[in-house]
């Protein structure tokens, strides 16, 4: 079946590093566009990274989050920089091709002294 195993969620200072994993299997990683979102509490889950043929991203974390794949190891990550409190959320890894579209669990990240 489909899955999309999240790993690297935690607890940081501001100014710290995370690096998220989705590790998907059931499903042709290569031909998924994916994207990484994060919901935040009591606010609406939002897109944070995209990579498909190229990247993009959210304003809010331009210059300080990378996305990237390896298509070997069915892999996509979150490399996350200079984080801030306001980077605080739930993370979800989403696959998306024509009209399938599938989710992981979503790890916690909290940025805070």
């Amino acid at each position: 079946q489909v899955q999309l195993v999240e790993s690297g969620g935690g607890v940081v200072q501001p100014g710290g590093s995370l690096r998220l994993s989705c590790a998907a299997s059931g499903f042709t990683f290569r031909i998924y566009n994916m994207n990484w979102y994060r919901q935040a509490p009591g606010k609406e889950r939002d897109l944070v990274a995209t990579i498909a043929g190229s990247t993009s991203y959210a304003d809010s974390v331009k210059g300080r989050f990378t996305i990237s794949r390896d298509n070997a190891k069915n892999t996509v990550y979150l490399q996350m920089n200079s984080l801030k409190p306001e980077d605080t959320a739930v993370y979800y890894c989403n696959a998306v091709k024509n009209n399938n579209k599938f989710w992981g669990q979503g790890p916690q990240v909290t940025v805070s002294s």
